[in-house]
């Protein structure tokens, strides 16, 4: 099974920003979609999460049409932004059950949910303090668990890890991982390599709007002729590659 299918997808601003995007991403994998800055990632997965309405294409989530039926596929889909949206005046532990109300889980599955996943972000000393005072670290945090707290069979993050000291990214990493290992599906975004390196199964490449590449890191270094190269040198290739044909 799939969890995310796209054909054909395309959204134009001042120009084209997503360009007749094929994409697949299976069931229980983790994907990194990799790309130069205005390659259309971005605009890409918000057009998945529901954000955006695309011009042209179709978007299919775990069999569900996105663009029929948005309520449903959002029911399964979990977003995370690199600018994390929380309610201040709000604990953590409270923001947790008031979006897991919205989603309609009952108290105490919200409670119990809430409290595991403060528990493994490391937020559990601060889960009563009020989140305004926060360091963006933390609020990304809590957004991550925000997003969490209906369990998604499909969790679609931007640049989850900007603005996150190490200690912070590793929570972040792990809590990922588990739920890729429990079944769930990951799409993330990146600019730091070696995190993709270390964590994707398989590793898109966007550029223009297009998919360029695609396939595990050795398959990758297979298409760009460079052996046992980083995925930073893999990266750069495919990318000069595709500039230099366009």
């Amino acid at each position: 099974m799939f969890a995310l299918q796209i054909q054909h997808l395309s959204k134009r601003f001042d120009r084209p920003a997503v360009d007749g995007l094929d994409l697949s991403v299976r069931a229980g994998e983790f994907y990194a979609l990799l790309g130069p800055n205005g390659a259309g990632k971005t605009t890409t997965l918000r057009m998945v999460a529901g954000l955006l309405r695309p011009d042209a294409g179709t978007i299919s989530i775990f069999g569900i049409d996105a663009l029929a039926d948005p309520v449903g596929a959002k029911r399964i889909t979990a977003w995370v932004s690199d600018e994390p949206m929380i309610y201040d005046k709000l604990t953590p532990l409270e923001y947790l059950e008031f979006v897991a109300g919205l989603w309609g889980v009952e108290a105490a599955a919200a409670e119990a949910r809430a409290e595991a996943l403060l528990g493994w972000l490391g937020l559990a000393p601060h889960a009563r303090s009020r989140c305004e005072g926060f360091s963006k670290g933390m609020r990304q945090k809590v957004a991550l668990a925000g997003a969490l707290v209906h369990e998604p069979r499909l969790i679609i993050l931007d640049e989850p890890l900007t603005g996150l000291d190490a200690a912070s990214a590793r929570q972040v990493k792990d809590v990922l991982l588990q739920r890729v290992r429990a079944g769930g599906t990951v799409i993330m975004t990146t600019h730091i390599l070696e995190v993709a390196e270390r964590m994707a199964e398989r590793i898109g490449v966007i550029a223009h709007g297009r998919l360029i590449a695609e396939g595990t890191l050795d398959e990758l270094r297979g298409m760009a002729g460079l052996g046992a190269a980083s995925l930073e040198d893999v990266f750069l290739d495919l990318v000069a590659a595709r500039e230099a044909a366009a």
